[in-house]
C-alpha cells in the first residue's frame, strides 16, 4: 500500500521531470497516446565509449489497466552525458513534463510503426 507524502515544493521545480520526482517523492505518471498508463524514471548507465562516460535516459513502464502489474516498457536512447552519474541524471531531469510526454508519445508512435511494419512483412495486414 502506498504512503501519502505531502509535496515538498522547496525540493525543485515540479514542472520538470527531476523536480517533480523530488517534490512528490515518486515517479511521474502519464497517459500515453495509446491510452495506457506509464510511469517514468530517469536511469543512468555507462555510455558506449562516450566521454563523459555516464549517460542518462528515460524508462517508461507500461501498466495494465486497473491492475498494478507492469506489462511492458519503452526507453529512450541516452539523452545526456556526464562525468558522474548524477551529472547526467540532473541534465535529463531538466526536461519539462510536457517534453517528457512528447517523448513518450513519439516512442509509442515508433513502436506502432514497428509493429505495423512487422505484420505487413509477415503478410498479416490489418492485424496490428
Amino acid at each position: 500500500m502506498g504512503q501519502f507524502k505531502p509535496p515538498a515544493p522547496e525540493k525543485g521545480d515540479p514542472n520538470t521531470i527531476g523536480g517533480y520526482m523530488a517534490v512528490h517523492s515518486r515517479p511521474a505518471a502519464f497517459e500515453g497516446s495509446d491510452g495506457a498508463s506509464y510511469s517514468v524514471e530517469i536511469v543512468t548507465d555507462v555510455g558506449n565509449d562516450e566521454d563523459p562516460p555516464f549517460g542518462a535516459y528515460l524508462l517508461f513502464v507500461r501498466w495494465r489497466a486497473n491492475d498494478p502489474v507492469a506489462v511492458g516498457h519503452l526507453e529512450t536512447d541516452f539523452l545526456a552525458f556526464g562525468r558522474k552519474e548524477e551529472e547526467a541524471r540532473v541534465k535529463v531531469g531538466k526536461l519539462t513534463l510536457n517534453e517528457v510526454k512528447a517523448v513518450l508519445d513519439k516512442l509509442i508512435a515508433s513502436k506502432k510503426a514497428e509493429l505495423l511494419a512487422w505484420s505487413e512483412a509477415m503478410g498479416q495486414e490489418g492485424t496490428a
